[in-house]
């Protein structure tokens, strides 16, 4: 009896150590499984961002630069009003907004005559006019025509107020004005 007994519990060690390798097997090829998911879904999720990530710069580049604006600060100005007595003035920035990098290039050559023309045109403000948004309004529109006139390029008369009379456009042979805009970025007056 002690022969069969020493070949009974010899013969459940076998059956027990089959048992755990199946399961660790098993948990083996679960933990596979889940991080070769968890691989997939994060690839995925990275390729999402760098998807996206690569439509930004080249919605930059995808750009015709014929019809990106190019943005040009000038340099902060300091400018004595207008007003009675004369103890007002303004602090002024200004960014032009232009029609392409040629034309900013252009105006570079132009910009101690066109910085003069746009003191002059502020200088003649008083500050009530500098503070109410229809004064700003016509000073950009003041400033677009004073850079158009210095440039050559075609000049709309800013005078022509009435809505039934066209503007009166003076004659020339180049191009329409690529000068789009005046944008203020600072304005302080005192």
């Amino acid at each position: 009896m002690s022969a069969a007994a020493a070949t009974a519990p010899a013969a459940e060690a076998p059956k027990k150590s089959k048992k755990l390798l199946f399961i660790i097997i098993g948990v083996v090829v679960l933990a596979l499984i889940g991080a070769a998911g968890a691989l997939f879904v994060l690839k995925k999720n990275t390729a999402e961002d760098d998807e996206y990530a690569d439509d930004e710069p080249a919605a930059h580049v995808a750009k015709d630069p014929k019809t990106a604006p190019v943005f040009m600060p000038l340099e902060n100005m300091v400018v004595n009003l207008a007003d009675p007595g004369g103890g007002r003035f303004i602090q002024l920035g200004l960014t032009l907004q232009l029609q392409d990098a040629k034309t900013e290039a252009d105006v570079k050559i132009y910009m101690p005559s066109i910085r003069s023309q746009v003191l002059l045109l502020i200088s003649q403000r008083t500050a009530d006019e500098m503070l109410q948004v229809q004064g700003k309004a016509k000073l950009a529109k003041d400033i677009i025509a004073a850079i158009s006139n210095e440039m050559g390029y075609e000049v709309v008369d800013p005078e022509a107020e009435h809505a039934d009379e066209k503007p009166k456009k003076k004659k020339s042979k180049t191009p329409p004005n690529p000068v789009q805009a005046v944008l203020f970025s600072s304005l302080i007056v005192q």
